[in-house]
């Protein structure tokens, strides 16, 4: 299973430390107790001390290896947020894992120019997905953080894409801008943007990768269907990176391939200083052992 490899790969590797924010959040807590009992990293857990232990309680059926686990009491979800970031920004934690904490929220204390973890680089999403009959990941990027990435900003978001594909053993991911048809019209702004991105790879702008775009969805996974329509590419029917237009298409394809297609998926935040495991709240506690396991295998070593 391509998704477990990461949890035994995280658990091979030197145990980071995560910080959570607003630890106070049923599923998350299930995370943590199952990434504990793995020996699979240790945590600071900020929050509502009293409602974190009682989560812990809930769950005194399960062995906890409480060794490795730190709870800070703060008084609000905000403050919660704000000492994650710090412990990150301090070199006390690896990386950033969101608990029952609004999204603004913690990226307001992740953006904050004092304390937050800016680079300087576009902060992107990325999901690896683990799709029933497919032997490799399907990486789906930008699904959560860039509404409508101009050239520049795509730029960008393949490159954070492709740093987060090395570390789990994809040594030159195939990128594909994703777009309705695979020739360039200037009226739609996703083929003009994917044949740039194309030749900014080909002249080394965008390197450790292949790009080649654009390329429709099916053609960029199937090689049927690309030999159907006559596309011969190092990445046609084989891409592991989709680059999507927008958050919207991004949005779409990331619930379709969970609801219709049953995939797993763990994803993460990059582009910053150190990862960002920034799930959804409708997210089970297994995708969110995924994510964590994901951003474990990304910390810069």
């Amino acid at each position: 299973m391509l998704l477990d490899s990461l949890i035994d790969k995280a658990t091979r590797e030197r145990k980071h430390i995560v910080a959570v924010a607003a630890a106070e959040d049923a599923e998350v807590i299930e995370a943590v107790i199952d990434a504990l009992n793995r020996n699979l990293a240790q945590f600071i857990l900020f929050g509502d001390q009293e409602k974190i232990t009682s989560l812990f309680r809930m769950n005194k059926n399960e062995p906890i290896n409480e060794k490795n686990l730190k709870i800070v009491n703060a008084g609000s979800i905000a403050a919660a947020a704000e000492l994650a970031v710090k412990s990150v920004s301090n070199n006390e934690a690896n990386v950033l894992m969101k608990g029952n904490v609004p999204t603004n929220v913690l990226l307001k204390a992740v953006l904050n120019k004092e304390f937050g973890l800016r680079t300087g680089n576009v902060l992107s999403h990325a999901a690896f997905f683990e799709i029933p009959g497919y032997d490799h990941f399907t990486i789906v990027t930008d699904a959560a953080m860039n509404i409508a990435p101009d050239l520049e900003q795509k730029a960008q978001i393949i490159m954070n894409t492709v740093s987060l594909a090395k570390s789990v053993g994809i040594d030159t991911p195939k990128v594909a801008p994703i777009a309705a048809v695979e020739v360039v019209n200037p009226v739609m702004q996703a083929t003009v943007d994917a044949a740039a991105l194309t030749m900014m790879n080909k002249r080394g702008q965008i390197s450790g990768c292949i790009v080649d775009g654009p390329l429709g969805l099916d053609n960029a996974v199937s090689t049927l269907a690309a030999e159907h329509k006559g596309i011969t590419s190092e990445v046609a029917g084989k891409a592991d990176i989709l680059l999507v237009p927008t958050i919207e298409v991004g949005n779409v394809l990331y619930k379709s391939l969970i609801y219709f297609a049953n995939a797993k998926v763990g994803a993460v935040i990059a582009g910053a200083k150190a990862p960002i495991v920034l799930t959804s709240r409708a997210d089970s506690a297994e995708s969110k052992l995924y994510s964590l396991a994901l951003a474990l295998c990304c910390v810069k070593k």
